[in-house]
């Protein structure tokens, strides 16, 4: 809804971008131009910051108020944001300049140049942001992690992955400087100038870090002070193969659970399972759970699913081996197509990844029925966390869970140890790359 409402804003603010591309404008293959080297074309104008404007506050407004914004935004933007010899420069003040497109899982190619003491950044799906600064001494950040160079994920938590570079890859002041920046759900790898200084690590929420970022939003291009100056801003979309990959490689140290070929490795409900095209798939009609042969305690787990129409079945976690892991495991994580219309009346904690009847997860992060899901689900004590293509969407603590859906109780919610498998529920969901990593 936000999407559309935003969109259909913005059509009324501006013409759709008409790309009267530069002829000297070289765009790498598979990528399409944020910026057509002539005009703001495709761009607008928006102070994020002020009181009502962040995206949620934003979304919130009526669509009267939200052009008004949108309109005056724009207008501040383009008395300090020009383009000067094929280069978009800003002045160092007025409104951020905002894509037109919401973007999802992209990769985003992006020079830069700037001055001393200047500071600024990237927004991604509206949210702040990788850095750029003055490195140098004398730019007067050293104190906040200036020291440190630019492409960190600033606003992080303190202490958290990403917030700090983790090499110093700045050119000199004065010269230019190429991001490379990927993004899949909240994961986000950053390259500056060819190295590597973000390795995937989660982008929080700014706005609102008990939820995920959005799935998809607005790139934003900060002002902070000081002339800065951008130049072939190029983005491409990540598709689903290749994003599920990227999160896989997330996995070292992990042991594979299924080669593609057999259920020689697991135990259970072994008849109700058949293996296609390099899948677990439980047969139509059938259940039980289909479990590894070796127990677990703290873990994480990555796999990749696919449902059907209305498909359903479930992640059987510290699963003791007999009844309804829902109930005498510590949970059932469910694996749903929450989008279909007959689940339209779901108790919150029946969703997809939700903790079965207990904690209800984040919505939205689904891919459509057919395509392959990535899920990373790490099992510590008491606490679960559940990552669906990228983005957090459960995170809980199960020992303070003191209301159940239906006032059922979950008595094996306390188990220390157990199975690890898919609880099967009769409908053909499939299962593949399966990988386990024991936590100490």
């Amino acid at each position: 809804m936000r999407k559309s409402l935003l969109t259909a804003c913005l059509m009324a603010v501006m013409a759709a971008p008409a790309w009267c591309q530069d002829t000297t404008l070289k765009i790498p293959e598979g990528f399409r131009p944020l910026f057509n080297g002539n005009d703001l074309s495709g761009w607008h104008g928006w102070a994020i910051h002020d009181s009502g404007a962040n995206p949620t506050e934003l979304a919130l407004a009526s669509p009267e108020a939200r052009k008004k914004k949108i309109e005056a935004w724009t207008a501040d933007a383009k008395k300090h944001w020009k383009v000067d010899k094929g280069e978009l420069v800003n002045d160092g003040h007025g409104a951020y300049l905002a894509t037109g497109d919401e973007l999802g899982d992209v990769e985003i190619l992006i020079d830069y140049k700037t001055v001393p003491k200047a500071d600024s950044g990237i927004y991604l799906r509206g949210t702040p942001q990788v850095q750029i600064w003055d490195y140098t001494e004398a730019g007067g950040k050293w104190n906040i992690g200036g020291d440190k160079g630019s492409g960190g994920l600033w606003n992080n938590s303190a202490g958290a992955p990403g917030k700090d570079p983790s090499v110093l890859a700045d050119n000199p002041l004065g010269e230019w400087n190429s991001f490379r920046i990927r993004q899949v759900g909240e994961r986000t790898w950053v390259h500056l100038n060819g190295k590597l200084v973000v390795d995937g690590a989660r982008m929080e929420n700014f706005w609102d870090r008990k939820f995920p970022l959005a799935r998809a939003g607005k790139m934003l291009l900060q002002t902070h002070g000081g002339e800065i100056r951008w130049r072939n801003i190029f983005v491409r979309d990540i598709p689903v193969s290749e994003a599920n990959e990227m999160l896989r490689a997330k996995a070292k140290g992990f042991t594979s659970l299924f080669d593609g070929s057999s259920l020689d490795s697991w135990g259970g409900a072994v008849a109700n399972y058949v293996v296609k095209d390099g899948a677990v798939v439980c047969k139509p009609g059938q259940g039980g759970v289909l479990h590894t042969k070796d127990k677990y305690t703290d873990f994480i787990a990555q796999l990749e699913y696919k449902l059907p129409p209305g498909g359903n079945n479930g992640l059987a976690i510290r699963y003791p081996g007999n009844g309804d892991t829902a109930y005498t495991g510590m949970c059932e994580l469910q694996i749903l197509d929450d989008t279909s219309d007959k689940y339209a009346t779901l108790d919150p904690r029946q969703y997809n990844l939700s903790a079965y009847g207990m904690t209800a997860v984040k919505r939205g992060y689904l891919r459509p029925v057919g395509e392959w899901n990535h899920a990373e689900i790490t099992v510590k004590g008491s606490a679960i966390t559940a990552e669906l293509n990228g983005s957090r969407v459960l995170d809980t603590d199960l020992s303070k869970v003191t209301k159940y859906m239906a006032d059922s109780p979950h008595p094996g919610k306390g188990n220390k140890d157990g199975y690890f498998g898919f609880a099967g529920h009769g409908d053909s969901v499939a299962f593949r790359n399966v990988k386990i990593k024991r936590l100490p």
